[in-house]
């Protein structure tokens, strides 16, 4: 390239030169032609000021390489992506760039059909990042920033017959990067659609609906608007309406309102004597009245998620089936909103959102978090410099998108502090777009906004808000507006890794106070990018995996699904957390309380099943008969009477609820929501009660090599140090008689248990932006403990080891007593522990871990799952009896941690192909986890494909784990959560599992 100049629009104000209007996003029979495909690409390293030519039609692009358009050129083996969450990649030094700026020259070539119309067409690009400069068939087109925006420029004029060549310049940087620093892989190119499309005279220019219902009668009113054609009819046949006059409002009468929870759509057509165009009409009115957020006159509870658009292989150009997946997910997991952080989505998942029904917050393109860092010195939100671009993005959001009844809000943008342009973007909404409230976060005091957002407050500030007992604003003058409006948090319960914690209690307060609506879970998706090893081993990138200087490592990771789109523990908790059906079964009193959660729906077309398990093993199951329960009503339904457990064991009811037939997002036997109770006439299972007291006198010592069973006990004495040490055998057990060691059950070798209180810690004990309990447990030294032998002998019927842990230079520690005695066939472990001196911290954990052989590679318990389960995020495992295998019960986040443990385990099995294993029972129950690698590897692993098996089963048999909370971005572990050091006993008994026959 001859010339090194940055071109002049790189590090400009204005937003855009030679683009058109908004305008609605409407499919037409207008022409149109797809040019997405396979372009010619070339990447230089800065933004030259000269093209070379490269726009030029008879340009010579053969030693260029191809590239799908969409894509990011990142993706695709040009550059690396980079990720942060606030800091700017580049100096702060608005409107400049770095010289060093990658740029993308694409060319695409096609052929325009023979039966192409002649006149007016325009080019739309979906979008595109940063900035880009078009041209077709080497006349300049224009320029255009806002990434995540549509832009249209005129190209009837410079078609031609055949043959034309469309030349796109595209900017990684520019002065509109500061306006999209929005916590996301900085990634670059021609990433959504890329049209041509004809405008037909006397067509539809631009087509505006407004369709409201009145809540009070049940009527609807419906208006279009076209810009384009004087001569437009507008059509409803559904509703009688038919080639009535556009730009007046027409009464249709009765109509179904459309809703998240019954997406009613009618089928509409708007056609002018040049273009037809079919629509789909949603009829709601939104408003903020009496203090609340309402939908056709009915307050909102948002169960939503904030979604990024991510695909692991394409980054944020998801593919339209990506996107159906998700928009079904989120439905089959109660979810019903969504806040589209940080900019408006493609609009095929608008589209979507209105087919299959959730809430919409659509929020801007605009972000400028960085700033914060330098004290929001210089911040575009309140430079008047800034002011066009900030109303160029508000305007482009509302354009496109105004059409979508799910759209029920709109978002200036997310973390850009306060100023004059955001306020000039509130009032740039309302005098065009009345007909929905204005959201924005990031100015505290909400003068110029219709919702009071917040993202993680602690539940204690959002119970002050829901008594509108907050502080005070900043200004005085905003406090009695701000204290008026309804509440939501636009984010909170940060899904980073293991967790999030305190959902339930968050849900409560929504339950509790009528101003707090609900909000929305940070976020849906981990945004891992995939990556496969030259042997075909497949793992998942994150921030500081492509060598980027500045990054924010794994940060990027905080979704609900991991990034193949499976779903996370936490999505679970959060699907059980807001059911729109809460069962309640109280056998005692042989009833179950239903209430209908849904703002909308009633409860026809579900169906209520009970069934009744022992051990997990069912001995009675049946349909209730439920009434239907209109929105927020509640009936108590009498119980029918299950059969006696047989066995008299520990016995469960389930109540579930299902979808009666197919819904268009899910099939018929789909659950929505359960309930469980414990069953009174049931007594805990023998199997899963440990007594007291062994259950057979103490035998006689014996010699070490005599026969299996209680009756081979030998009581050697402690061997003096350098001795060979005496083995001695308690029920199934052998032990060492010098140390207390346990080598085998059942013959089956084992590493000995041993107090445990360290685990790998989670995003949320890290809390990278919160307050972290990872840094005082590593302080302790929590993670690295001794033991220093008190005793080890005999006491009465028990062989009793006592030792003391404490870290290095600490003089704080926990006396531990390990009691070992045979009862009932089964080895039994009884551990007492409590703490001395002045514990500086909680503990991570308190249980034992133990190691098994490998091949003992199945799992089967009697306690809560199937997944996995932690004090405070343990409320979508339900009792019963599950299997997995060992590798099955990991959680594979992508940062390994503490992860798969399965909470109230009465009793676990180990198993080998042949059946045979470790059975482990307890009283109380206990927290189980096995794993083919230490916690020391756990914890200093980056990524799951780096933990390599070492031969063994790990376990870990647990009384308790502090909680998790959401502390990696919010507020850390309820004080009822949290894991005191103190006393604590834990009862194991250990058996073996012969062969399947």
């Amino acid at each position: 390239m001859p010339a090194t100049r940055k071109p002049a629009y790189l590090e400009d104000f204005a937003p855009s030169a030679g683009t058109r209007a908004p305008r609605a996003r409407f499919d037409s029979d207008a022409p149109a032609l797809d040019l997405n495909g396979t372009w010619r690409f070339r990447l230089l390293p800065r933004a030259y000021g000269d093209t070379d030519g490269f726009e030029a039609p008879d340009y010579d692009d053969s030693d260029w390489e191809g590239l799908p358009v969409p894509a990011h050129w990142q993706l695709h083996g040009h550059g690396t992506p980079a990720y942060t969450n606030v800091v700017y990649p580049f100096p702060v030094d608005p409107p400049h760039v770095p010289d060093e700026n990658p740029t993308g020259d694409h060319r695409r070539e096609f052929d325009l059909p023979g039966d192409w119309p002649e006149g007016a067409a325009v080019l739309r690009f979906d979008g595109v990042d940063s900035c880009f400069r078009a041209w077709l068939n080497g006349t300049e087109l224009g320029f255009s920033t806002g990434s995540r925006l549509a832009a249209e420029f005129d190209a009837g004029h410079l078609l031609r017959p055949g043959r034309n060549v469309l030349a796109v310049r595209v900017h990684q940087w520019s002065a509109a990067s500061y306006l999209e620093d929005q916590d996301m892989w900085w990634l670059s190119g021609i990433f959504r659609d890329v049209t041509l499309v004809a405008l037909p005279e006397q067509g539809l220019g631009d087509v505006t609906v407004h369709a409201a219902y009145d809540h009070a009668d049940g009527t609807g009113t419906l208006r279009v608007d076209v810009a384009g054609s004087a001569d437009a009819l507008v059509s409803v046949p559904e509703l009688g309406l038919v080639d009535a006059a556009v730009g007046v409002e027409h009464a249709v009468g009765a109509v179904e309102p459309w809703s998240a929870e019954i997406p009613r759509l009618y089928d509409a057509v708007v056609a002018a004597p040049g273009e037809r165009a079919p629509l789909r009409v949603g009829f709601r009115t939104v408003e903020v009245s009496d203090g609340l957020l309402r939908v056709n006159g009915q307050p909102l509870l948002l169960r939503g998620v904030n979604r990024h658009e991510w695909h692991p292989d394409h980054g944020r150009a998801v593919p339209r089936e990506t996107m159906r997946e998700d928009v079904l997910l989120m439905k089959q997991h109660n979810v019903n909103a969504v806040r589209t952080s940080h900019y408006p989505p493609h609009p095929d998942f608008l589209d979507l959102c209105d087919e299959l029904g959730l809430w919409v917050v659509d929020e801007c393109d605009l972000e400028t978090h960085g700033f914060e860092l330098v004290g929001w010195r210089g911040n575009p939100s309140d430079d008047p410099r800034w002011r066009d671009a900030y109303l160029d993005r508000i305007a482009r959001t509302v354009g496109r998108d105004r059409n979508h009844p799910s759209v029920v809000l709109w978002s200036l943008g997310n973390e850009s502090g306060t100023g004059r342009n955001l306020e000039a973007m509130a009032a740039w909404v309302r005098g065009h777009d009345p007909s929905r409230p204005v959201h924005y976060e990031g100015d505290r005091d909400s003068s110029y906004v219709d919702v009071y957002s917040r993202m993680y407050p602690p539940h204690d500030e959002v119970d002050a808000i829901g008594r509108r007992e907050e502080e005070t604003t900043g200004d005085p003058g905003a406090d009695p507006h701000r204290r008026g409006l309804p509440f939501v948090l636009c984010e909170y319960a940060h899904a980073m890794g293991a967790g999030p914690g305190g959902l339930e209690e968050y849900q409560e307060l929504f339950a509790r106070h009528e101003r707090i609506q609900g909000g929305f879970v940070w976020e849906w998706i981990d945004h891992g990018v995939r990556r496969r090893e030259p042997d075909g081993t497949e793992w998942f990138a994150y921030g500081g995996d492509f060598g980027e200087v500045v990054h924010d490592g794994n940060f990027v990771a905080d979704g609900l699904l991991l990034p193949d789109r499976t779903p996370s523990p936490g999505l679970h908790a959060y699907k059980k957390t807001v059911e729109p059906v809460r069962v309640v079964p109280d056998p005692a009193a042989g009833t179950v309380e239903v209430t209908n959660t849904w703002d909308f729906r009633d409860t026809s077309g579900l169906v209520f099943r009970w069934r009744a398990e022992e051990e997990g093993v069912p001995f009675g199951e049946g349909e209730l008969a439920v009434p239907v329960l209109g929105p927020g009503t509640g009936t108590s339904v009498p119980l029918p009477a299950a059969p006696a457990p047989p066995g008299g064991g520990e016995a469960w009811l389930t109540v579930s609820v299902h979808l009666g037939s197919d819904q268009p997002w899910a099939p018929a036997g789909h659950e929505l929501a359960w309930g469980q109770a414990r069953l009174p006439s049931g007594e805990p299972a023998q199997v899963s009660a440990l007594s007291d007291r062994p259950t057979a006198p103490a035998p006689p010592p014996v010699a070490g090599d005599g026969p299996e069973g209680e009756s081979a006990v030998r009581r050697d004495p402690v061997p003096a140090v350098g001795a060979a040490n005496a083995l001695f055998r308690l029920g199934p057990g052998i032990l060492d008689a010098g140390t207390g060691t346990l080598c085998s059950v059942g013959g089956l070798p084992v590493e000995s248990p041993a107090v445990d209180l360290w685990r790998a810690p989670t995003d949320n004990d890290q809390a990278r932006h919160g307050v972290s309990v990872e840094v005082p447990w590593r302080e302790a030294g929590l993670d690295r403990l001794t033991s220093r032998r008190l005793s080890a002998g005999w006491d009465g019927d028990a062989y009793v080891v006592r030792d003391r842990l404490a870290p290095a230079g600490g003089d704080f520690g926990m006396l531990v007593a390990y009691g070992w005695t045979a009862e009932a066939g089964r080895l039994v472990l009884t551990v007492d522990a409590e703490a001395e001196g002045e514990w500086p911290c909680t503990l991570p954990r308190f249980g034992v871990r133990m190691a098994v052989p490998s091949f003992l590679g199945g799992v089967e318990w009697f306690g809560r799952g199937p997944g996995e389960a932690y004090r405070d995020v343990d409320q979508a495992a339900r009792v019963g009896r599950f299997t997995s295998s060992v590798d099955g019960l990991q959680t594979p986040y992508l940062r390994p941690q503490e992860n798969g443990n399965r909470a109230d385990v009465r009793w676990a099995v180990l198993r080998a192909a042949d059946g045979s294993g470790l059975r482990i029972d307890g009283d109380p129950a206990f927290g189980l986890s096995a794993r083919r690698w230490a916690t020391a590897a756990l914890d200093a692993a980056r990524h799951p494909h780096e933990l390599v098996p070492d031969g063994r089963v790990h376990l870990h048999l647990d009384t308790d784990h502090q909680g998790i909370g959401s502390a990696s971005c919010g507020p850390g572990v309820l004080p009822a959560h949290r894991l005191a050091a103190g006393r604590h006993r834990l009862r194991l008994g250990f058996s073996e599992v012969a062969p399947t026959p």
